[in-house]
């Protein structure tokens, strides 16, 4: 009798301490909820730049949220000390059953210890390309660029990617530290056109759409060196020659910025075809077919080096 009224008397007191945690951990619920609607008001007034703004939100929400799963975990494990063991076996149960959850919470603490990459930048991981615009616990998300679209461009789609994929594929980042990228354009000329000419038109018009992004170049080169061993002895646009089967392939090489990619590719393009129309002696190499009367017969070839005059066909 004095047994069952012991265990009795153990139950009524562990149920009092149970609906204590349980209140508690309501009351602090309800405080980090306040807490992250009152700091999220307060930045929104007094944080214009919504890039800066996103970002304090989601810290702050972050330290919020961790300083309220510290207290409950602290507030019920004080009382159940004695379930460490199952504990621990459940913990080794779940990381085998839920691999993927675990790896993409220790990829989302490599992400905020390395930083790889940040809002903003753009990345690409494995074969997915984009801007991230937001980062979790389990996953980033990338606004998609390329696919079916050309230069590297949006093409709207917004793609979640699971936080595992940094620690499993190859990071390539646009924009971190030295936020420029090298771009060619491929323009092929015939064999008796005057190529030294033309490469001296293209280095201008490179030198000319380029030289606005140089300089900002240079001082981002002189910052990244002492965190990376990036080395670019000439940032100056460069021309190279090279044949083909085609004809004469001269290569414009310039920097620019990763968005600007499609731009600046057109505006080079129309400077080309514009300062190339002013010259007889320079032409674009491409497949063409020329019929011949050979008098009883016709013959048909194809001349892939041959220039043609639309005037004179």
């Amino acid at each position: 009798m004095q047994n069952f009224r012991e265990i009795l008397g153990r139950i009524v007191v562990l149920n009092e301490e149970v609906i204590f945690s349980l209140i508690v951990t309501l009351i602090i619920i309800a405080i980090a909820m306040v807490a992250n609607f009152a700091v999220r008001k307060v930045l929104q007034k007094q944080i214009s730049d919504e890039k800066q703004r996103f970002l304090w939100k989601k810290n702050i929400r972050y330290t919020i949220g961790f300083i309220a799963f510290f207290l409950i975990g602290r507030l019920w494990l004080d009382g159940f000390q004695s379930l460490a063991t199952f504990l621990g076996l459940l913990s080794a149960g779940l990381a085998i059953a839920l691999k993927d959850v675990v790896a993409d919470f220790a990829a989302w603490l490599y992400l905020l210890w390395r930083k790889p990459f940040h809002i903003g930048d753009r990345v690409q991981i494995g074969d997915q390309k984009g801007d991230v615009i937001d980062m979790r616990v389990f996953k980033f998300t990338l606004v998609e660029i390329g696919n079916w679209v050309n230069a590297e461009q949006s093409t709207g789609r917004v793609v979640h990617v699971p936080n595992h994929r940094v620690l499993l594929d190859p990071i390539a980042n646009y924009t971190s530290g030295f936020e420029f990228i090298w771009n060619e354009l491929e323009v092929n000329l015939t064999f008796n056109s005057d190529w030294k000419k033309a490469k001296e038109i293209l280095l201008k018009i490179a030198q000319k759409h380029s030289s606005e992004v140089k300089s900002e170049a240079e001082r981002q080169i002189r910052r990244t060196a002492q965190e990376y061993m990036i080395v670019f002895k000439h940032l100056t646009p460069m021309v190279y020659t090279s044949v083909n089967e085609n004809g004469v392939l001269l290569s414009v090489r310039y920097i620019t910025h990763p968005r600007m990619r499609r731009g600046s590719s057109q505006l080079i393009w129309e400077d080309i075809l514009t300062e190339f129309a002013k010259h007889d002696d320079i032409h674009f190499s491409y497949n063409t077919i020329r019929y011949l009367d050979g008098g009883m017969s016709k013959e048909v070839f194809s001349a892939r080096n041959a220039s043609v005059d639309p005037k004179k066909e």
